[in-house]
C-alpha cells in the first residue's frame, strides 16, 4: 500500500515535540491536570520518549514526544519516526516544537516509519497517522517516500522472486506508471548488440542476462542513471563463502536505488530528460561461466583481465556506462553495491561518492545535509591508475594487494565514461533497525541526488 499522510481531521490529536531544554516551558503551557500527569510519569524530553495524556473521557487529549538535546539529535536522523512507531493508533498533528526544516524531516520520517515489507507474512498493524504539517510540500514528500519504498521492496525481495526477469518487470511497471518508454536486450542478443561484458557475467545463470533501457522526458538537460543489477552474486567460480553470500540478494541495490530515484524524478515532473540503464544479471556457476584469467572485450573496445569473478559488478557497469556516453548526456550517475572496501572505509550509514567536479561534489554534499541523506566524497586518486593496469590487457578487474579497493573500482568505471560523471558505491542495507529505517533494504544517496539536481543540471 502506498505511503501517505492521514486526511485532515477535526478530531486529530495534538502532538508536541519537546526538546530536553524546553520541558519546563512546554509543561507550563499545559493544563494543571496535563502538567501533573506528565510530571508524575517522569517526562523529561529525552530523545525518543513518548507520553500520551488522557482526557476526561479516557481518550487521548494530547501526546508529548521527547526531542532530546541538540548533541544527541546530531548523532542520528529521523527521530520522529520512533514516535510514529510507539504512539497509539490514531491521527495526530504536530502542534508545536519544530521549525520549518525540522518539520519536513519529521514529516518524511513519519512516512518512512510506516513502511513495512509484508510480502511473505501477515501484514503488520498500521501505525499512527500524521496530518501533513502546514507549510510542508506533502505531495513532494509522498512521492519521495514511495520512491524509497520501491527501492526497499526491490532489495528486500529474495532472489527466488527478484531475478533479471522480475527486475525487468519492475522497470516496465515503473515505465508504465509514468508514461516512459523501455527497451530490453536479452540473452544472446547482448552479444550481437555489442554488450559482451554483460553477457559474459550473466550467461552461466539459468535466468538470462539483459540490459534495461528506460527513457522519459522530451526537454531539458539529459540525466542518465546507471544501476548495478546483479540480482544474486554467488561470486562465480571464485565462489563466495557462505557468510559472504548470505546478503547477496541485495547486490541489485544500485538498480533498486536508481529505479526509486527515477520514480521521484518522474513523479515530480522535473524538467529534464531521464535515461535509466540497468544491466540485470545473475552471477552464477556453470560450465560456461567466465573464468579467472579470462580476457574479455568490452563495448568500448578495452580488454579486461578477470582476476576475480567476484568483481563482476564493474564489468556489467562498464558496458552500460559506455552506452550512456553515446548520446552525450549532461550528467551520468552510477549507483552500485560495488565493494566491501567502501564499507570498511565509511561503514553502512554513509554513501561514498566519486566525482572530478568540485562543484558537483559541493552540491551533493550540501543537499545531503539538507535532506538527512549522508554522503562522503572519496577521490578518483590518479596515482592508483597503474593498479588497474595488469600489463597483459588494458584493465584488471581485481587488482592484487587489497588496498584502496573502492577507489580502484571507481577508477575502473571512469575509464568507460567521458561525460560528467558521479559514482556512488552504496551498501543498500540497514544492518540494525533505526528510526524510519527497519532492518533490511534501504535507499542511499537518492534523496541527496534529487535535492542536488537543480544545481547539478541548472534546472
Amino acid at each position: 500500500m502506498p505511503l501517505a499522510f492521514a486526511p485532515e481531521s477535526d478530531t486529530s490529536i495534538p502532538l508536541h515535540v519537546v526538546a530536553a531544554d524546553d520541558v519546563d516551558q512546554t509543561l507550563g503551557s499545559l493544563s494543571d491536570m496535563a502538567r501533573a500527569w506528565a510530571t508524575s510519569q517522569g517526562f523529561t524530553g529525552e530523545l525518543g520518549q513518548v507520553l500520551t495524556i488522557p482526557d476526561a473521557q479516557g481518550g487521548i487529549a494530547l501526546a508529548l514526544v521527547g526531542y532530546g538535546t541538540a548533541a544527541k539529535r546530531a548523532r542520528g536522523r529521523f527521530h520522529i519516526g520512533t514516535a510514529a512507531r510507539n504512539l497509539p493508533k490514531g491521527t495526530y498533528h504536530i502542534a508545536s516544537g519544530l521549525q520549518d526544516g525540522e518539520l519536513e524531516e519529521a514529516a518524511l520520517a513519519w512516512l518512512l516509519a510506516s513502511y513495512s515489507f509484508d510480502r511473505y507474512r501477515k501484514p503488520s498493524s498500521a501505525i499512527a497517522g500524521l496530518i501533513a504539517p502546514g507549510g510542508v510540500d506533502a505531495r513532494r514528500l509522498t512521492i519521495i517516500a514511495n520512491g524509497e519504498a520501491l527501492t526497499r521492496d526491490l532489495i528486500n525481495t529474495p532472489a527466488s522472486d527478484m531475478g533479471p526477469d522480475e527486475l525487468e518487470d519492475a522497470a516496465r511497471a515503473l515505465a508504465g506508471d509514468h508514461d516512459a518508454s523501455i527497451n530490453v536486450i536479452t540473452g544472446d542478443d547482448l552479444v550481437s548488440a555489442n554488450f559482451p561484458l554483460i553477457h559474459s557475467v550473466g550467461r552461466a545463470s539459468t535466468r538470462a542476462p539483459r540490459l534495461l533501457d528506460l527513457r522519459w522526458g522530451d526537454a531539458g538537460p539529459q540525466l542518465t542513471l546507471v544501476g548495478k543489477g546483479v540480482c544474486f552474486d554467488t561470486g562465480g567460480l571464485n565462489i563466495k563463502p557462505g557468510a559472504s553470500m548470505g546478503l547477496m540478494k541485495k547486490d541489485m541495490g544500485g538498480a533498486a536505488t536508481v529505479l526509486g530515484l527515477a520514480h521521484m524524478i518522474m513523479g515530480l515532473g522535473l524538467k529534464l530528460r531521464l535515461r535509466v540503464l540497468i544491466p540485470a544479471v545473475e552471477n552464477g556457476i556453470d560450465g560456461n561461466a567466465f573464468r579467472p584469467q579470462d580476457i574479455l572485450s568490452s563495448r568500448k573496445g578495452l580488454t579486461v583481465e578477470v582476476n576475480n569473478t567476484d568483481a563482476e559488478g564493474r564489468l556489467v557497469l562498464a558496458d552500460a556506462l559506455t552506452l550512456s556516453d553515446e548520446d552525450n548526456p549532461d550528467l551520468v550517475i552510477s549507483m552500485a553495491t560495488l565493494t566491501g572496501a567502501a564499507r570498511v572505509a565509511v561503514g553502512a550509514d554513509l554513501s561514498p561518492f566519486f566525482t572530478d567536479d568540485d562543484g558537483h561534489a559541493d552540491a551533493i554534499a550540501k543537499a545531503a545535509r539538507a535532506v538527512a541523506d549522508p554522503v562522503w566524497r572519496l577521490p578518483f586518486h590518479e596515482p592508483y591508475e597503474t593498479m588497474i593496469e595488469p600489463g597483459i590487457a588494458d584493465l584488471d578487474n581485481a587488482p592484487s594487494g587489497g588496498m584502496a579497493g573502492c577507489i580502484t573500482a571507481a577508477l575502473f568505471l571512469r575509464r568507460f565514461v567521458q561525460s560528467p560523471y558521479v559514482h556512488f558505491d552504496i551498501y543498500g542495507w540497514q544492518p540494525t533497525a533505526a528510526p524510519s529505517r527497519p532492518k533490511g533494504g534501504v535507499g542511499m544517496g537518492a534523496r541527496a541526488v534529487l535535492e542536488a539536481l537543480p544545481q547539478l543540471l541548472n534546472i
